[in-house]
């Protein structure tokens, strides 16, 4: 049965989310494209985001927040009900795009933008994988 933005509990979503860098893994096309990005940012539900450790596109820490002193480029976060809507197989119009969500206000993106705005279909995929989760049915 597929999440929904009522049955979205913020501990599935970060469960969801801390499964991105195994799928990531399991995606190496996707750690190719990413091949020339490495940066630090905090990416997730909005108040339970994860600090994302990419280098050469491959994700290689990812540590829940709060972590004491601990710099970031960028944030992109998002409400548990947004990320719910975002990884249906086949997502509304408004819910179906990173930027659309912040149009939304159902999200936020902050910081330095030009690793994101560079490297902007990499994160709209990389975020996509829990689409893609197995045992996900559409």
């Amino acid at each position: 049965m597929p999440m929904t933005s009522s049955s979205a509990s913020d501990a599935a979503i970060a469960e969801l989310f801390a499964g991105i860098p195994a799928m990531l893994g399991r995606t190496p096309d996707l750690v190719v494209r990413g091949r020339m990005l490495t940066c630090d940012c905090l990416l997730g539900p909005a108040d339970h985001p994860f600090h994302v450790s990419i280098r050469e596109g491959a994700i290689v820490d990812m540590t829940a927040a709060p972590v004491l002193m601990r710099s970031w480029r960028f944030a992109f976060r998002a409400s548990s009900a947004a990320w719910a809507e975002y990884w249906q197989p086949m997502p509304r119009p408004g819910w179906h795009d990173l930027l659309a969500l912040t149009k939304r206000k159902e999200a936020s993106l902050e910081g330095d933008l030009h690793p994101f705005m560079t490297h902007l279909q990499y994160f709209k995929d990389l975020l996509a994988l829990p689409r893609f989760a197995p045992g996900r049915a559409a």
